[in-house]
């Protein structure tokens, strides 16, 4: 899939999950509860043990090019990608994007090499520069819960043309105020999940993801 459709598909979404567990069962299992909520952009980090595994489960199941009202529709990416080696066996088995928690150059250009979008971690002014200029189209605004929605304003201000995604923080109950503060999406991680963990019940990211899919497009107005 051409790298300006994954662009355009994560971004009509507006909602990436951000999946950490145990095992890649346990993060397949999340994802699919995700999907079926209607949070259908789904990054599952490279801290899980044996996390390409999932990918590549993940890969096989869902098909970005869907019609995104599918049930078969989601778009699979690789997060806390630390370096361009990992980064290239996340593209190798399967991940349609790559999302780090810093900005690492050579890890940027790998991703530019394979036309994979990248969302390299930003926290400056100075890395929002460095990520243009190396070429990455959405920037993560990570760990977000440093800052308030107004941050993103603030950020444009000097450079109106940068895509920034928070990550870190966001609620249902926050995230209508980081579109509105011009975010293009929004990373969830702990919030989606926290409550399903600690019960067992992975039911309960199904209804927290459709908590989040109707915060959006109340959000975008839809």
């Amino acid at each position: 899939m051409k790298k300006i459709k994954v662009l355009q598909r994560i971004l009509d979404c507006g909602v990436v999950a951000v999946l950490r567990g145990d095992s890649p069962e346990q993060v397949v299992e999340m994802a699919e509860q995700a999907i079926a909520g209607g949070v259908k952009i789904i990054e599952i980090t490279m801290t899980v043990p044996n996390a390409l595994q999932a990918i590549e489960r993940l890969s096989r199941i869902y098909n970005p090019e869907a019609p995104m009202d599918s049930e078969r529709f989601a778009v699979i990416g690789a997060g806390t990608v630390l370096e361009p080696h990992t980064a290239r066996m996340a593209i190798m088995s399967g991940a349609q994007f790559v999302v780090s928690p810093a900005l690492n150059e050579d890890t940027i250009k790998l991703c530019n090499l394979y036309r994979i979008p990248v969302m390299p971690g930003v926290v400056t002014i100075s890395d929002l520069l460095k990520g243009l200029e190396l070429g990455a189209d959405v920037m993560k605004l990570f760990p977000g819960n440093m800052f308030e929605p107004s941050i993103i304003k603030t950020f444009k201000g000097p450079v109106p043309q940068a895509n920034l995604m928070p990550t870190g923080g966001v609620s249902v109950d926050n995230l209508g105020d980081w579109i509105a503060g011009g975010a293009v999406a929004v990373g969830i991680g702990s919030d989606l999940t926290s409550e399903a963990l600690k019960t067992g019940d992975m039911s309960k990211i199904r209804d927290k993801a459709a908590q989040y899919t109707e915060a959006y497009r109340r959000a975008k107005g839809y």
